[in-house]
């Protein structure tokens, strides 16, 4: 966690922002990296695909990575102390690369053996994720590398999942879907969590306020940073408003600068988010 210092630190170097450096902090600089700010000394921040590995900047011919066991075979062992050790040697593969954050647990329940992406996520109980999601996440930020919880929320398919709306109950919806990550955010805190591409029911994660604001933000405390996933940012005003803080990759689709700053002249936008 932060120290108190540092978030005074924040607060100041926030106040010598101008418009446009705080906008360009809104997406990335490019596939991989942050915005920096280097008048005032704020770095780029390099993240790495994830859960079992660390790529680093190459999908192919790039520098090797160790390979650890996929998350689905670490659950079957239903051991947090192996979890929390695999946490710790992935923020090594990590800061190897060059890179501060993992994209990484992926927690997203199985609710079907076709899911495409089930061996990257733990298991179909939501409880048995959640503890080794948070295990997976303290050992690895107890090394200062920043875990990446996704996707948020209800992508359990491949299948269409840049449009997919996925219809729901309230209550599948906690008892199932977000559990994990409910367990997951109050128990290790990640820094960092990534929504999904789907929509649920009816509105695109990376702009559902009822997620975003009322469940994460208000509900659960969360204090860390939310991306979209790589291509996951479908709107400028609705995602900025419902607080999706990162667009991602870089350079920016939706929040352009000039953009951006007319959203916030006409009043669609607050400075303040």
């Amino acid at each position: 966690m932060a120290s108190a210092s540092t978030e005074v630190d924040v607060d100041q170097l926030l106040k010598q922002l101008t418009l446009e450096e705080k906008i360009s902090l809104l997406a990335g600089k490019n596939f991989w990296e942050t915005v920096p700010i280097e008048r005032l000394g704020i770095p780029s921040a390099k993240v790495s695909d994830g859960p079992n590995g660390a790529r680093g900047a190459q999908f192919q011919g790039g520098v090797r990575a160790a390979c650890f066991p996929a998350s689905s075979c670490l659950a079957a062992g239903w051991d947090r102390e192996v979890a929390s050790r695999i946490g710790v040697a992935l923020a090594e593969e990590t800061r190897s690369k060059g890179a501060i954050c993992l994209l990484g647990p992926t927690v997203c329940p199985h609710r079907s053996p076709l899911g495409g992406r089930n061996f990257e996520s733990f298991s179909e109980d939501p409880f048995l994720a959640g503890k080794l999601a948070s295990a997976y996440i303290q050992g690895l930020q107890g090394q200062g590398v920043s875990a990446t919880i996704k996707h948020f929320a209800a992508n359990e398919q491949e299948t269409r999942r840049f449009t997919m709306n996925v219809n729901v109950s309230e209550r599948a919806l906690r008892e199932i879907y977000l559990k994990p990550f409910e367990i997951a955010i109050k128990e290790a805190k990640p820094w960092a969590l990534m929504t999904s591409y789907n929509l649920i029911n009816g509105t695109h994660a990376d702009m559902n306020e009822y997620l975003l604001q009322t469940v994460l933000r208000e509900q659960w405390g969360y204090k860390g940073l939310v991306m979209s996933d790589w291509g996951g940012c479908n709107s400028m005003a609705e995602s900025i408003n419902a607080g999706l803080d990162l667009e991602m990759p870089g350079p920016t689709i939706h929040r352009k600068t000039e953009d951006v700053k007319r959203a916030v002249e006409s009043g669609k936008i607050d400075v303040k988010t």
